[in-house]
């Protein structure tokens, strides 16, 4: 919470207090002078941090008994008597706005994101790329080709000025409210929201070059919800450049101003049947893998300096890394083929693709949530739905069967990876949106399940450094510590990657 909405807060508490304090009479001056330094407040919480629709109450609540106090002060009659039942309407609904204003104080806070662990400051810079040999399939209104924004956040010496915001394009957080199921205005505070990384500065010189680590949001998802992770990696050393996947995302400003929204979700249907689902997901899903390698194709053209950027020459392109979250980390496991990609890292998702692929040999970490992992382990047991779980889920058996068939197939890539050096975790009292940055926003998220029961600092702590020290490993030859085996740091961290087998 910021110091000035804080202190407006405290200060209406205040005035409304004042109210039965001085009842017997009700001294002017007092109640005039309290609301003025309450309105003063109120345009400097304005003029420093900005307004947000959240503290409407908030701010109508200073200015009602500025006006009403300062009238009663300066006129030349004395106190007008007010009748008790509107007397008691009006602190009833003052009560009333004060209530709602704290409540949307605690579930729309103006987050901090956490601060990056490592040696080096960290930079960003945003790139627009377009894909000539590619059609936009996923765009119904215009024919084009594909075009993606990717935001790189890399190690600097020295940053000046103010960290870059959260989210710069903020036309996109109605849309990303609506994908949320909240009104439209509901996130617009996130636009005061800041990063830990300073726009266009220089890269460090500390090293000659940088392992660059390509990352991929989740279905309706952003490049910004990862944040936190990439500007962890990138004050470790390491160029982390993350994929906005037109159409994949809740939303995508480009730099003349158009915005997409998602329109992946067109290629599924209730009416599906599972096989159709799984060959829209495998269509969804080639086109995802394909955008990795163009933008490692492009990163090939920034290193030679086809493309202008600071990172020229910085990029250490023998050394590349990629992750992702729910459909992101699938994506991971797929573009993990490419021969110029040394590891990966799927944060909690299944896998598209796999019969279309042989084993995949490199070292990939599979780190999910305990939920997920309950839905492995389901398989894994060989457990039987019930008829009436069955209903429960809205599911039938022959659809089960198939998910069942597909998830074993899915657990026996997972398992291949091990002899390469990989693992399989699992976080305790996690879920599906604790891998990403959309677990700091609301703390209601974590009330209604939607996030687990592990505190968001806490879960990204892990997950970073998990993730850390296992591109560690194989991008620098160091570290590796975590990955070898249980750590008392992080007793929440589960190995299970003995446990992944088939009776």
């Amino acid at each position: 919470m910021r110091l000035f909405e804080l202190l407006l807060f405290l200060s209406n508490i205040g005035l409304f207090a004042l109210t039965f304090l001085l009842k017997k009479g009700r001294p002017r001056i007092p109640l005039f002078v309290a609301s003025g330094i309450a309105t003063l407040l109120l345009v400097i919480h304005w003029t420093v941090e900005g307004y947000r629709v959240q503290l409407f109450f908030s701010y109508c609540i200073p200015i009602i008994f500025f006006a009403t106090s300062g009238y009663s002060y300066f006129r030349k009659k004395g106190p007008q008597k007010i009748p008790r039942l509107l007397l008691g309407l009006a602190n009833t609904a003052i009560a009333i706005m004060l209530g709602v204003t704290a409540v949307l104080m605690y579930a729309f806070p103006v987050i901090n994101l956490p601060e990056p662990a490592g040696e080096f400051k960290v930079g960003t810079q945003t790139f627009h790329l377009v894909d000539r040999n590619r059609e936009e399939i996923f765009d119904k209104t215009r024919d084009g080709k594909r075009e993606l924004m990717v935001q790189v956040w890399y190690p600097v010496t020295v940053g000046t000025g103010k960290y870059a915001p959260f989210i710069p394009d903020t036309p996109i957080l109605r849309y990303m409210a609506a994908n949320y199921g909240l009104p439209e205005f509901t996130l617009q505070h996130l636009k005061y929201v800041s990063s830990h990384a300073y726009s266009g500065a220089e890269v460090s010189s500390a090293q000659t070059s940088y392992p660059l680590i390509l990352a991929n949001p989740g279905f309706g998802s952003s490049r910004f919800l990862h944040t936190s992770q990439a500007e962890n990696l990138a004050s470790h050393g390491y160029i982390v450049a993350v994929i906005d996947h037109t159409f994949n995302t809740f939303a995508t400003e480009f730099p003349d101003g158009r915005i997409t929204t998602s329109t992946t979700n067109d290629l599924f249907s209730p009416e599906d049947d599972y096989r159709t689902g799984r060959e829209s997901r495998d269509k969804l899903g080639k086109v995802l893998t394909d955008d990795v390698a163009f933008v490692l194709d492009q990163f090939e053209l920034i290193q030679s300096g086809q493309i202008p950027s600071h990172l020229k020459g910085r990029i250490d392109l023998d050394h590349v890394g990629v992750f992702g979250h729910s459909i992101g980390g699938a994506t991971a496991y797929d573009a993990s083929y490419d021969p110029r990609i040394a590891a990966g890292i799927d944060l909690d998702g299944g896998m598209y693709r796999l019969r279309d692929r042989e084993e995949l040999q490199k070292p990939f970490l599979f780190i999910n949530s305990e939920s997920y992992f309950e839905e492995l382990k389901m398989v894994m047991d060989n457990r039987i739905f019930t008829d009436a779980e069955l209903n429960r889920m809205g599911s039938t058996r022959e659809w089960m069967n198939q998910v069942t068939e597909d998830k074993k197939l899915e657990l026996e890539r997972m398992h291949e990876t091990v002899d390469e050096g990989g693992q399989i975790l699992y976080i305790e009292n996690t879920e599906h949106l604790n891998f990403a940055d959309v677990q700091f926003i609301s703390p209601i998220f974590k009330m209604l399940g939607i996030t687990g029961k592990i505190g968001p600092e806490r879960a990204n702590s892990v997950i970073n450094a998990y993730m850390l020290d296992f591109f560690d490993m194989y991008l620098k030859n160091q570290g590796g510590d975590l990955i070898k085996g249980p750590d008392s740091r992080f007793p929440e961290v589960k190995f299970v990657t003995s446990l992944i087998k088939f009776n």
